[in-house]
């Protein structure tokens, strides 16, 4: 996978259906290209809202000789894909919202997918939420640090017997951090935390420098529950506590 970017390998590692993958916002579908090469997929559907990145990608599945497994396909989102027709739907490096825009108008096409992987580039919490809510169980999580930035991604599968959210022992804590980081005390989220943990103890010295308001107040409540968040997260990797069982294990 020598095309790829440090984290585009650890998303590229999270598919593990065999059959046919479909890649949203593929771009130079570098991803696609080299699951096909390694033989991990059979066959993938490189899509795109752009005509430019599309040629891209079409110019390089025609350099890789991937022409007979890869096809490109202008699409926005998941609306040119037909439920079924992919037993892997990726979605990486868009902004969170994206995605739950994604998600929402594309749900007759996950719900027959076999797994989801997301790469959320922000509001990374809501997307886990999202995913909670609506039936999806969290089966692997990875967190990479590229140019010092943290990046999470994830896979999830729809969970046998539908909605997940009361089988979440700690459902803020899990949206925040992610569940299974949480469960395997992942090393890269320790070093997340205290990054977030110097962050915000900066903000509220600078919030507590400022002139009194409602405002201020409830930025100030804001920082320290999150903060409390981060202490609880901080002792569960640290192993300090104990991180809550995988999914249906039985958490109420």
């Amino acid at each position: 996978m020598g095309r790829l970017s440090k984290r585009m390998e650890a998303v590229a590692a999270l598919v593990t259906s065999k059959g046919v993958l479909a890649d949203v916002g593929t771009d130079h579908a570098y991803v696609p290209i080299a699951l096909a090469e390694s033989g991990r997929i059979r066959r993938a559907i490189a899509m795109d809202i752009g005509e430019g990145p599309l040629s891209r990608a079409q110019a390089n599945i025609e350099a890789a000789g991937l022409t007979e497994q890869i096809e490109t396909r202008l699409s926005d989102g998941l609306a040119e894909l037909a439920p079924g027709e992919a037993e892997c739907i990726l979605i990486a490096g868009m902004g969170g919202e994206l995605i739950l825009r994604i998600l929402t108008e594309g749900q007759a096409v996950c719900g027959r997918a076999k797994e989801l992987v997301l790469q959320p580039q922000s509001d990374i919490p809501k997307v886990r939420k999202y995913l909670r809510l609506h039936g999806y169980q969290i089966e692997a999580e990875n967190l990479v640090c590229e140019d010092g930035k943290f990046y999470p991604m994830m896979r999830a599968a729809h969970k046998n017997g539908g909605h997940a959210d009361n089988e979440h022992c700690r459902p803020l804590l899990e949206d925040l951090y992610g569940p299974v980081l949480l469960r395997e005390r992942h090393p890269q989220l320790l070093c997340c935390l205290e990054r977030e943990k110097c962050e915000l103890e900066r903000i509220l010295e600078q919030l507590g420098g400022q002139t009194a308001s409602e405002k201020i107040a409830g930025r100030i409540q804001e920082v320290r529950e999150r903060l409390r968040l981060n202490r609880q997260a901080h002792r569960i990797c640290s192993g300090q506590a104990l991180p809550c069982k995988p999914y249906g294990s039985g958490n109420t």
